[in-house]
């Protein structure tokens, strides 16, 4: 019997995934229909009673017909996985030929249409070219060149060196793929983390079905276009939809599943994955601090902060820099240099830039707005503060010292709301951190060198980034990955062919140096022989071969 989800869980989902608008329909082998009856337009239907017959047209009577919609249930969700699993049971997906032409042709895919994929990108979240293209075009080509140029070095067998006991032997790590693989993506970079991690599977020779979000609607159908036209549809499917879909796939057997979101939802996908003991990756979030010191090249510090707040999708990353940590001192100094380089930034009116994402959804706006307008924090603003629901835009905000009460200080700001919290001297930095949940990222700017080692051994978190924000994640040989609250697991380059592979232990021996040590009786001459093997110590072994 398949995994239900509590009717509580489904709610909570519900608020999670879904946008404004009704839920889409799922994709996978249907049209998306409207909910309307179709009517058939009279049809002229040509007849005859014997070859030697004259025929004669009749006109059928116009009759309404309606079309019975298609719903993505537990059934067809599990007739899908079937598919695919007979797919991968082929063994097409394991072979190195037929990965990297999937590669190729994904590597394909984003120079042939980065127009379309700028234009999706545009409609769902009013991304500018230049930060669609290098936050997610981009990123996505790296990742793809990466895995093409590394893949037949990754699936060579890694040696291992064996142990006396087991002499004479060979041993090897041998990377197979898991099988069937679910990825849930999000929507704020919602074209990246859906190739990204199927880049990663197919690397690692899994058929891969996708559930892109709907709240990023454009993105979404493109995917399902992309897909069907560029890569093995046998093998990797597209699912859209909302709750009613995301809950038909998570009552299935998978072999991994990979969800990018919030840490409410990936509880629910961790409780869904646990029904059939499938392992997870999770890619969740947090309030990932940037800590300044009052040693630095403050103009640099403060455009690398802006460039990973505001210039990163508004604000809307899990990478993003939810909090600036400083001293009483230097808060002032700071806020005046942030002031300054937002208006070179965005200009005098931001709300009219170009340059900078609107927020993705209604419901989206309501919540930041409810966390600007608590009576503790409306009054804490010392920059921004407009909002223009319209348009669905929020203007770069800061705010000082808001009370550690309020909800803003404790849950995911996901937008372009930016508080400052003061503290006596920079080290009182690491207890304010410390004291919340391990966050996804934490960057540190300062110049003291025994300040950089201290975060580094005292503070733990996902990934750390000194004098800069966001670019950890551009680095190939760096894993991808949060920690306790911020997530479990990593992908990314190599990360994500390991991710998506099993760690085969495998030991060959002959049928030739076959000691009676480990069969019985076991004499004590036996005893003593083998637990000199046993030591490795040589010196043992001689002495107990020769009676001593």
């Amino acid at each position: 019997m398949g995994f239900v989800l509590p009717t509580h869980l489904k709610t909570d989902l519900s608020s999670r995934l879904v946008g404004t608008g009704s839920a889409r329909a799922f994709s996978y082998r249907f049209q998306r229909k409207n909910h309307q009856a179709f009517l058939s337009f009279p049809k002229l239907v040509v007849s005859s009673a014997s070859f030697s017959q004259k025929c004669f047209a009749t006109v059928a009577p116009v009759v309404a017909e309606v079309e019975e919609k298609k719903t993505f249930d537990s059934e067809t969700a599990g007739l899908l996985v079937k598919e695919l699993r007979k797919s991968f049971n082929s063994g097409r997906t394991k072979s190195y030929e037929w990965r990297m032409l999937q590669l190729s042709n994904i590597a394909r895919m984003l120079d042939e249409k980065e127009k379309d994929i700028i234009e999706a990108l545009y409609k769902d979240l009013s991304k500018p070219e230049l930060e669609a293209f290098i936050s997610e075009i981009s990123t996505a080509k790296s990742s793809c060149k990466e895995a093409l140029e590394g893949l037949k070095q990754w699936m060579v067998p890694q040696k291992v060196k064996t142990s006396i006991s087991t002499y004479p032997s060979s041993a090897e790590i041998v990377s197979e793929p898991l099988g069937v693989v679910l990825v849930i993506s999000t929507w704020n970079f919602p074209f990246l983390l859906s190739i990204d991690p199927i880049i990663g599977a197919i690397s690692a020779g899994n058929a891969v079905v996708l559930k892109p979000s709907e709240i990023a609607p454009a993105t979404s159908s493109l995917l399902v276009q992309l897909v069907e036209e560029y890569l093995d549809s046998s093998a990797v499917k597209v699912v859209e939809g909302a709750i009613p879909e995301t809950t038909a796939l998570l009552e299935q057997r998978w072999d991994k599943i990979l969800y990018t979101g919030s840490a409410k939802v990936g509880r629910i996908v961790m409780a869904a994955a646990a029904k059939h003991l499938t392992p997870v990756i999770l890619e969740l979030g947090g309030k990932s601090p940037a800590v300044v010191d009052s040693n630095v090249d403050l103009q640099v510090a403060v455009r690398r902060i802006i460039a990973g707040k505001w210039a990163c999708n508004n604000g809307q990353a899990c990478i993003g820099v939810d909090y600036i940590i400083t001293t009483k001192d230097f808060a002032p100094k700071l806020i005046e240099a942030l002031k300054n380089e937002l208006e070179q930034f965005f200009g005098k009116d931001p709300m009219n830039s170009k340059d900078i994402s609107r927020i993705v959804s209604s419901t989206q706006f309501a919540r930041l707005v409810k966390l600007l307008e608590e009576d503790k924090v409306s009054d804490k603003i010392v920059l921004g503060g407009q909002t223009d629901e319209n348009q669905l835009k929020i203007a770069p905000t800061i705010l000082l010292d808001i009370p550690e009460d309020t909800q803003i200080m404790n849950e995911e700001i996901f937008g372009p709301l930016l508080p400052i919290v003061t503290v006596e001297k920079i080290e009182g930095s690491f207890d304010v951190i410390n004291s919340r949940p391990k966050p996804l990222a934490v960057y540190v700017f300062t110049n003291n060198e025994q300040l950089k080692k201290s975060f580094v051994e005292n503070i733990s978190s996902g990934g750390m980034l000194i004098n800069d924000t966001v670019l950890h994640v551009a680095v190939a040989g760096l894993p991808f990955g949060g920690v306790g609250e911020s997530g479990m697991g990593s992908y990314h380059g190599k990360f994500s062919f390991d991710g998506f592979s099993h760690k085969k232990s495998v030991l060959y021996r002959s049928f030739s140096g076959d000691s009676t040590l480990r069969y019985p009786p076991y004499t004590p001459e036996k005893q003593k022989l083998l637990k000199a093997v046993i030591s490795g110590n040589i010196f043992s072994i001689i002495m107990a071969l020769i009676g001593w």
